[in-house]
């Protein structure tokens, strides 16, 4: 009954200075929402890259260009991956089927409108390897990219971009860089991974990209289905030597390109995010350090002026024990309602991203629980300086202070 006692008084306190508590809670609810919201953000991250590697399968291997070393420094030409390089590995006995991908920013148009597009210059199996499903309309053929035809299919939110919708631009012209192509089909939406959005792409054949749009072989990338998981190992070392050969890198130079599968993409993605997750986490949590700062300036304010009174409450037969609990309530009371309003700022800020900028978020619980823990360890820390200050008070003293 003693520590209802208390704890009554301590809330008694809190309520007496209204304003004086919201304000001093604000840190805490400012650093607990942001540690969640940011963990959150990187956690949605994560499982947007996990789902698309799940998506694409674990027989898929990607090569990207990239410069060699050479003799500890980096070479000072670009590396590049051509179309006659996707040709080459083809002849690997262990590649199933290629999709080499070229890209560029372009202006499109579709009546009024026009937007700043991602144009991907690809063949027809590369729906098929991404896991794409068509809408409305169809992929382009395999006639048509041997033919340059000016056809684009467009990702699930292009037509909104353009100003339209899916049903009324397949079988329309858009506009790409001023030159007309027809649109034979509508991707449906996959979403957005992450920070990314495949759903903002159009893609054409890559013979019309090479020759029509982009006048360049050079490829962003080359996607190969292997047989299966097993037949992976072999088929990175096939394409390593067709490349290489391709290349004419000298035997003991570094490889001018980079094979990866999608297990070790998952790998490096997961590890990159969660160190950007822990950083922008611990800048979150300087905001925490900060309120705690706070809450211990405002207690021991609060100690100042309540000195009387905590002279006649020893006085009147207060322990030391009891008036140190008193304040340690104070503080730690602050924190955890200050941390229970962080977490409500923390689902309206995540709903906020998803819903305005298409962010994947994911609150995991770990994540509120480390945050409200870490908030009553800080009200606690920072609250008994003054509690230790207001139970040592000489009551003879207290009394005679004004």
């Amino acid at each position: 009954m003693i520590f209802f006692e208390i704890l009554r008084v301590a809330l008694d306190a809190i309520r007496a200075n209204k304003l004086r508590s919201v304000l001093t809670m604000l840190g805490i609810v400012i650093g607990v929402g942001a540690v969640i919201t940011m963990v959150a953000l990187g956690e949605g991250a994560q499982r947007a890259v996990e789902a698309q590697i799940s998506q694409l399968g674990t027989n898929v291997l990607t090569i990207r260009p990239g410069q060699g070393m050479f003799g500890g420094v980096r070479g000072g030409s670009d590396a590049r991956l051509t179309v006659e390089d996707a040709a080459a590995v083809t002849a690997a006995s262990a590649v199933v089927s290629i999709a080499p991908e070229m890209r560029g920013q372009l202006q499109t148009q579709f009546g009024g409108s026009n937007a700043n597009v991602r144009v991907i210059g690809t063949t027809p199996n590369y729906a098929s390897i991404n896991n794409y499903t068509v809408e409305l309309g169809r992929f382009f053929d395999e006639g048509e990219n041997a033919g340059r035809k000016r056809v684009a299919v467009l990702g699930g939110t292009v037509p909104g971009v353009l100003g339209t919708d899916a049903a009324t631009i397949v079988g329309r012209t858009i506009s790409i860089r001023n030159i007309t192509f027809e649109v034979v089909g509508v991707l449906a939406e996959k979403g957005s991974q992450g920070w990314f959005n495949e759903d903002e792409q159009l893609y054409v054949p890559i013979e019309t990209a090479q020759f029509r749009l982009l006048g360049t072989d050079r490829l962003n990338g080359i996607k190969i289905v292997v047989q299966d998981r097993q037949a992976i190992p072999m088929a990175m070392a096939q394409v390593e030597e067709i490349l290489r050969r391709e290349h004419r890198i000298a035997l003991g130079r570094d490889n001018d390109f980079n094979i990866t599968d999608s297990q070790q993409f998952l790998q490096t993605q997961q590890e990159t995010t969660q160190t950007f997750t822990m950083l922008l986490a611990g800048i979150a949590a300087v905001s925490l350090l900060v309120g705690g700062i706070g809450i211990m300036n405002i207690m021991l304010v609060s100690v100042t002026e309540r000195t009387k009174e905590i002279g006649v409450r020893k006085a009147l037969g207060a322990t030391r024990s009891a008036v140190l609990l008193q304040f340690l309530l104070e503080a730690t009371t602050l924190c955890m309602v200050g941390g229970l309003l962080g977490i409500a700022a923390a689902y309206g800020a995540a709903r906020l991203l998803s819903d305005l900028a298409s962010w994947q978020m994911a609150i995991a619980p770990e994540a509120v629980a480390m945050a409200v823990a870490f908030a009553a360890v800080v009200g606690v820390f920072f609250g008994i300086w003054p509690a230790r200050r207001a139970a040592s008070l000489d009551p003879i003293v207290a009394l005679r202070y004004e």
